[in-house]
């Protein structure tokens, strides 16, 4: 049996390509994780030293081929469609099968580019094709209790808050509870 090769991801919204990262992409994305690390570090688990090397930039590259190609995770750069910027990334993580049919997700967006509704047009997109597309049946996603802007974020975009997760993750060195929520594929819960 010859199966067809798998298709590169490709989402496209109103203002904005979604698509795996490629080795191309390592000054755009130096430049922006560079120019926004202040914006961005709060929220993060802690940099390392080499986390905008070449070698880091090659691995998560290889990582995401190969997560996309193992149907594990679904890593996408954000790209303006009007000029091929380079925006953020979206990652679908942790996608699991069986029973589960659910999947985890994580988004960053470069400071430049925050608070225009690029996030939300991305979430609402991969949203759409984990549902159609992956056939899963329940999103998560997590933040810190303090990350207003990306509670409401969520929110809008249709996840709904399900509690809190004590030490969930290292941020910034320290292991910090974070807020959790959730979209299912059909949401008979209300509104957020």
């Amino acid at each position: 049996m010859i199966l067809a090769p798998l298709r590169k991801p490709r989402i496209e919204t109103e203002r904005m390509v979604l698509r795996l990262p490629q080795h191309s992409d390592y000054r755009d994305w130096t430049a922006l994780r560079e120019g926004s690390a202040r914006f961005l570090q709060p929220w993060e688990p802690e940099w390392a030293r080499d986390h905008l090397s070449r070698r880091s930039f090659t691995n998560r590259v290889q990582w995401a081929s190969r997560s996309f190609g193992q149907g594990a995770a679904l890593a996408l750069f954000l790209t303006r469609k009007s000029d091929g910027v380079l925006l953020g990334a979206l990652t679908l993580d942790n996608i699991r099968r069986g029973p589960a049919q659910t999947g985890t997700l994580g988004y960053w967006i470069g400071q430049p580019h925050a608070r225009q509704g690029y996030m939300r047009e991305a979430i609402v997109a991969v949203a759409h094709h984990a549902f159609a597309r992956l056939d899963l049946s329940r999103l998560e996603a997590a933040c810190l209790e303090e990350n207003v802007a990306s509670r409401g974020l969520l929110e809008r975009s249709g996840f709904k808050y399900e509690g809190v997760a004590q030490s969930y993750l290292q941020i910034a060195g320290r292991w910090r509870n974070h807020v959790l929520y959730a979209m299912l594929r059909s949401d008979r819960r209300g509104r957020a």
